[in-house]
C-alpha cells in the first residue's frame, strides 16, 4: 500500500462519520505516523508505507473516528504563532481565545515590563504566547489541576520560558500573593444544562473542570472577578474570555466590583467573546 491508498482508506472511514475534515485529518495522522510533513508525503504519494507503520495509522483513524479531537492524537496545537503540546488534561486552545493575547500585545509594548497573572493556564498557551511576544513582562500561572501545570510546565520548557513564570497549583479562592499588572484567563463559562448539548469530541474528551461552570455558568467568572479586585494594582486590567449571551450579566458583576468596561471584543462570529475591564476602585 502506498501513501495515497492509506489516506483514501483513512478518508473513507471518516467521511462515513461525518468528519468534515477527512481528508486533512487522514493527512496529519499519516503525517504523525511517517515523521514527515504532509508536504513530503503529498509529493511522495506512490511510495510504499510499511505494514507496522499502516497498523499503527489505522489505529490512529480508528480514534478520530471516534470523534477524539486530532490535537489530542497528534498531541499538539498551534496558538496565536506558536505551537504547544497537548493531552486530555488541558482545554484545546481555540481560535477566539487568541483574542485575549491581541488585546494584552495591544495594552503593552517591546519595553513593557509587567507582571501577568493566568488563571487556569491550562496548557499555559495564552501566558507563553504573551511572554514570547513581550520579553521583559513576566508571569504566575495557576491552575486546581496538578495534571494540567505539569503540561503548562513543559510548554515553558519547550519555549525557554520556564524561568519567566512561577507555576503554582491552588483555585483562585486561595491564592493571597502579589499585586498584579494584568490578570488574563479563560475560565469555565458553560452551565450544567448547555454542557449535556456540546459536542461529543467536546463533552467526552475534554476536561470538564475546564468548561463546566454551575447552573447559571457563572460560578467561576464570579469567582475570577472578586479575587481579581483584591489582586490586581490600580488601574490594572483584566481580561477574560466569556460565553455567548453572557456579556450583559457580566457587566453588572464587574461594575458592581469597582470595574470600568473599556472594551468588548467580538469573536470571528460576531458573539461578543474578550472583555477588558479596568480597575478603578
Amino acid at each position: 500500500m502506498n501513501y495515497l491508498q492509506a489516506i483514501n482508506y483513512g478518508n473513507k472511514l471518516l467521511k462515513l462519520n461525518n468528519l468534515k475534515s477527512y481528508n486533512l485529518d487522514s493527512e496529519l495522522l499519516l503525517s504523525k505516523v511517517l515523521n514527515y510533513s504532509r508536504e513530503k508525503i503529498l509529493i511522495n504519494l506512490n511510495d510504499k508505507i510499511e505494514k507496522k507503520k499502516f497498523t499503527k495509522f489505522k489505529r490512529l483513524i480508528f480514534r478520530r473516528k471516534n470523534n477524539e479531537p486530532i490535537a489530542y492524537i497528534l498531541k499538539k496545537k498551534e496558538f496565536w504563532n506558536y505551537t504547544f503540546k497537548l493531552n486530555n488534561e488541558v482545554l484545546i486552545p481555540r481560535p477566539e481565545t487568541e483574542i485575549i493575547v491581541r488585546e494584552v500585545l495591544n495594552l503593552t509594548n517591546n519595553n513593557s515590563s509587567k507582571h501577568i497573572l493566568d488563571v487556569g493556564t491550562g496548557s499555559g498557551c495564552i501566558l507563553l504566547s504573551i511572554l514570547n511576544e513581550r520579553q521583559k513582562c513576566y508571569g504566575t500561572a495557576l491552575d486546581i489541576s496538578k495534571k494540567a501545570i505539569k503540561v503548562a510546565i513543559s510548554n515553558a520548557k519547550i519555549h525557554h520560558l520556564e524561568n519567566k513564570i512561577k507555576f503554582i497549583n491552588i483555585d483562585i479562592d486561595k491564592f493571597k500573593h502579589n499585586k498584579y499588572d494584568l490578570i488574563v484567563s479563560n475560565p469555565p463559562y458553560i452551565n450544567t444544562i448547555d454542557l449535556k448539548r456540546l459536542d461529543k469530541n467536546v463533552r467526552i474528551y475534554e476536561p470538564i473542570v475546564a468548561l463546566e461552570a454551575g447552573v447559571d455558568g457563572f460560578r467561576e467568572i464570579k469567582k475570577l472577578i472578586l479575587k481579581s479586585r483584591q489582586l490586581l494594582k490600580k488601574n490594572g486590567k483584566l481580561i477574560f474570555e466569556i460565553g455567548a449571551n453572557q456579556d450583559i450579566h457580566i457587566k453588572k458583576i464587574l461594575n458592581d466590583n469597582g470595574f470600568y468596561i473599556k472594551n468588548l471584543k467580538k469573536d470571528l462570529s460576531l458573539i461578543p467573546r474578550t472583555i477588558i475591564a479596568t480597575k478603578i476602585l
